[in-house]
């Protein structure tokens, strides 16, 4: 049997408070080759707007794949935005019945996803105190068995703004990538990738870094110890940070609030089930269209708040769960159609393992957070409230990092132990 042949997908999320605001940083130099000569954008005409049928569709994504992906018991945290940008990105390559499960589980068509990321990072807000933005790059091995098809190089570089490298797929390369991960999340992700297989012929890497300090960040006098109780009663010493907020959120099974970062073009939500309710059971019974309406009308009332200061990463494998999702054809090495990407001399090329990490911090200054998701991909040769409320969260809780123009979740995940 002939060796394997990889096709390796990596997208890198960042929201790292560690960033200066602001500064440039330092360019990482690489020994790969620009592909990007000659490839420049055909777009013509302006940036088009975010339309709100589309931040809802992509929305509903980051619902069904949390509720898909939220582990029972387990703190997880997952960038639905970040996934979706790698499926879009890859998506550009597929055609047939791989690509028409691919565009149903993302809920939209290649060319709405692509406006819709277009529009999407052009609208992006960035301040002196907050700052959200994305980055692509596309490497080939310079080995000739593997061609990539141009048009998807034009494309990424159209809708995407993708660098495209050229690149020996070799120590130096390895070392590139991780550099330039690392600099695009301005070092809260160091390392990607800890080596690059023989098989290997291509890397898609998508970087979205944030910061944002809170609109009030917490005094001394604001942080108290308290007790956070895991579902099974089982009591942990945590720092409470406690303010006053004025953003409530309620849907019958839930209690919430809103806290604005600095500028108030992003925030923090967070949901506490009621009691009695499982975040299990809470989480099963979430859709993207409640989720979103609840955001948008959260109600101008007083909320007695508290939040936990917590740190938590995760890390998960989702082929099974886009799978589940409605997308096999993309992993199966007999029917999967990525020709539209590239062609190996080899065999078919499909989807192998879609692997997800994440990070958050969230302290009295405001919070900082991380993913990386890497897709590899392998050919085969084989209510009205007058009163103020209170919502402390002392108890495990569904939590989102959105922007407020969209309410889009570009985070979401469920916090079960503050030392998990």
């Amino acid at each position: 049997m002939k060796a394997k042949k990889l096709i390796t997908s990596a997208i890198c999320l960042l929201l790292a408070c560690s960033v200066t605001l602001g500064s440039g940083g330092c360019a990482v130099k690489l020994n790969a080759a620009d592909l990007m000569e000659g490839i420049e954008s055909n777009r013509t005409g302006p940036v088009p707007e975010v339309e709100a049928d589309s931040a809802a569709k992509a929305a509903d994504f980051a619902v069904r794949l949390f509720r898909q992906s939220a582990e029972s018991g387990k703190n997880t945290l997952i960038s639905p935005l970040s996934v979706l940008a790698a499926l879009s990105m890859t998506a550009n390559g597929a055609k047939g019945e791989t690509l028409e499960q691919m565009e149903k589980v993302l809920g939209m068509n290649t060319d709405e996803l692509n406006r819709f990321f277009l529009a999407y990072t052009d609208a992006l807000p960035e301040g002196d105190k907050y700052k959200l933005s994305l980055a692509n790059s596309i490497w080939f091995t310079s080995d000739e068995r593997f061609t990539v098809v141009r048009d998807f190089l034009q494309t990424n570089a159209d809708w995407y703004g993708a660098d495209a490298f050229r690149a020996p797929f070799d120590g130096s390369t390895l070392k590139d990538i991780n550099g330039w991960v690392k600099e695009k999340t301005d070092g809260m992700i160091p390392e990607i990738l800890d080596k690059i297989p023989g098989e290997a012929v291509m890397y898609l890497v998508n970087a979205l870094a944030f910061e944002a300090e809170w609109a009030e960040t917490y005094k001394k006098d604001q942080v108290h110890e308290g007790e956070f109780t895991l579902e099974d009663g089982t009591k942990r010493t945590a720092d409470f940070m406690y303010s006053s907020e004025g953003r409530y959120l309620y849907d019958g099974r839930a209690v919430g609030f809103i806290k604005y970062y600095s500028g108030q073009k992003y925030a923090f939500a967070a949901l506490l089930p009621n009691e009695g309710i499982t975040v299990e059971d809470y989480v099963s019974s979430l859709d993207g269209e409640s989720l979103t309406g609840m955001l948008a009308g959260a109600q101008n009332v007083p909320v007695d708040a508290s939040v936990p200061k917590f740190e938590t990463g995760y890390g998960t494998e989702m082929s099974d769960v886009l799978k589940a999702m409605g997308m096999p054809a993309a992993f199966d090495d007999r029917y999967a159609d990525f020709s539209g990407l590239g062609t190996s001399t080899d065999g078919n090329i499909y989807i192998d393992r879609v692997i997800h990490r994440t990070f958050i911090s969230v302290g009295e200054k405001g919070t900082r957070a991380g993913a990386a998701t890497v897709v590899e991909m392998v050919d085969e040769a084989a209510i009205e409230f007058t009163d103020t409320k209170q919502v402390h969260l002392d108890r495990p809780f569904v939590y989102m990092l959105i922007d407020t123009e969209t309410n889009l979740p570009f985070f979401i995940g469920t916090m079960m132990d503050v030392n998990g």
